[in-house]
C-alpha cells in the first residue's frame, strides 16, 4: 500500500553507484577543501564531452554565467540580452554587474530564443548607441535553440555569446554539445539537473585564458605573491572538490541518463498521445534534445488546463510543475525592456512538466500515466 502512494519527484538526483566510493576516496586523502585532484580530473572528464575546451568547475551555472559576463566585459549600466523564458539565475547575475537586461520572446518551435525579436532588439540598441555587451541563450528543458541563426546574428554583430546549457548537458545540435557553439558555455549540476554534484556548475570556454581567468576569481582573485595580495575583485565560487568527487560518479553515467531521460518521454507520448488535446514538444532533424523534463502542452480549448492536472497529480502525491514564468513578467524585472510576441506567455500558461527523473520504475511511469488518463476518463 504504501508504494501505492510514494512521493514521485519531478527530478530528484539520481546517484549511480561509484560516487560514494569516490567520495570516501576524498575522506581518504583529506582533500575535502575547494582545490583538489578530483576537480582537475572532472574538469577534464567535462573538457573531452565540450570539444576540449577548457572548463572551470565552479559552485553553480548562475556563478558561472555571472564569471561569463565579466570575462565578457560587461560592466554597469550595460546592455545584455537574455531568453525571457527561463528560470531566473539566468537573468540575475546581469543584475549583480548592473547592467540591463533586455529580454527576448520564444519562437514556437524550440520555445528558445527568437532570432527575429533578437536582431531587432540589437538594431535597436545600436540605434541609441547602447550596443549589447553579451547575449544570454538559454536551451530550454535541454531543448537546442536555433543556433545557427543566433550565431549568424551574434556573430553579424560581433556580441558575445553566453549558452545557458545549465538544463541541456548530454544534448546536441547538429551532432556538437550544446555550450560549445560560443565563447563560453555553461552547465548546472544543480541537485535537479541531468548529472549532479549535489550542488555545483561550470564554464565552458573557446578561450584558454577565459578559463583561467574564471579559476582565478573563482578564488577570491588572489595575485601571485606569499602574501594575500589582490589587484581586483574576486568571488568564493569554486567548486569543492567534494562536490567534483561526486561529479565524477555522474559522468561515468551521463550517456546513461540521457538515454533514460529520452526514454522517459517516449513513453509519455506513446501512452498519453491517444488524448486530443495534449502535445509533447519535439525535435527538429538538427536537433538532440536530452529531455532533461517531458513537457505537455493542452490545447487551448482544453477543458482541463495545466491547473487542474497538476493538482489532480498533486492529490496522489506526484509532483509536476508549470513551465517556467517569463522573465518579463516577474515582479523583480518589471522596468526591464522586452521584445514580446506572446510566445512565452502562452507556453506558461498551457503547459505543465511531467516527473522525469532517471530512477522512476516502469510501475511509476504507469501511474502516473493512469493518473493523467483518469481526469479525460470521467
Amino acid at each position: 500500500l504504501m508504494n501505492e502512494n510514494k512521493k514521485i519527484w519531478l527530478s530528484p538526483p539520481h546517484m549511480g553507484g561509484r560516487e560514494r566510493e569516490l567520495v570516501q576516496e576524498v575522506f581518504d586523502i583529506n582533500w575535502i577543501s575547494p582545490a583538489g585532484p578530483h576537480i582537475d580530473i572532472f574538469e577534464e572528464k567535462l573538457s573531452n564531452i565540450s570539444l576540449n575546451y577548457s572548463v572551470a568547475a565552479l559552485s553553480s551555472g548562475t556563478a558561472a554565467i555571472h564569471l561569463a559576463l565579466i570575462i565578457a566585459g560587461v560592466r554597469k549600466n550595460d546592455n545584455v540580452i537574455c531568453s525571457s523564458f527561463t528560470f531566473s539565475a539566468s537573468a540575475n547575475p546581469i543584475t549583480y554587474l548592473g547592467a540591463n537586461p533586455i529580454f527576448i520572446d520564444s519562437e514556437r518551435e524550440t520555445w528558445n530564443m527568437c532570432p527575429n525579436l533578437l536582431e531587432r532588439a540589437i538594431e535597436d540598441a545600436i540605434k541609441i548607441n547602447k550596443k549589447p555587451k553579451a547575449i544570454v541563450l538559454v536551451h530550454l528543458y535541454g531543448m537546442p535553440a536555433k543556433m545557427e541563426d543566433i550565431m549568424l546574428i551574434a556573430n553579424k554583430f560581433s556580441i558575445p555569446l553566453i549558452e545557458d546549457a545549465a538544463e541541456a548537458l548530454g544534448s546536441k545540435y547538429k551532432k556538437q554539445q550544446i555550450g560549445t557553439f560560443s565563447d563560453f558555455g555553461v552547465y548546472s549540476f544543480n541537485g535537479n539537473k541531468i548529472i549532479t554534484t549535489s550542488a555545483g556548475g561550470a564554464l565552458v570556454c573557446k578561450n584558454q585564458i577565459h578559463a583561467k581567468k574564471a579559476r582565478f576569481l573563482s578564488t577570491q582573485a588572489r595575485d601571485d605573491a606569499n602574501h594575500y595580495e589582490h589587484s581586483e575583485v574576486g568571488y568564493n565560487y569554486r567548486m569543492s572538490n567534494v562536490c567534483a568527487a561526486i561529479g565524477l560518479g555522474q559522468l561515468d553515467v551521463l550517456s546513461d541518463r540521457v538515454f533514460k531521460k529520452r526514454e522517459i518521454f517516449n513513453y509519455y507520448k506513446d501512452k498519453l498521445s491517444s488524448i486530443k488535446e495534449i502535445t509533447f514538444s519535439k525535435e527538429n532533424q538538427d536537433s538532440f534534445s536530452n529531455y532533461w523534463l517531458t513537457t505537455i502542452l493542452f490545447d487551448e480549448n482544453s477543458a482541463i488546463g495545466r491547473e487542474r492536472l497538476r493538482l489532480h497529480l498533486a492529490n496522489s502525491n506526484i509532483e509536476s510543475r508549470p513551465l517556467w514564468k517569463p522573465m518579463h513578467l516577474q515582479p523583480v524585472f518589471n522596468d526591464c525592456k522586452s521584445y514580446v510576441n506572446g510566445v512565452s506567455e502562452d507556453l506558461f500558461k498551457r503547459g505543465l512538466c511531467l516527473p522525469s527523473g532517471t530512477s522512476m520504475t516502469k510501475e511509476d511511469l504507469d501511474r502516473i500515466i493512469n493518473k493523467v488518463k483518469e481526469l479525460y476518463e470521467v
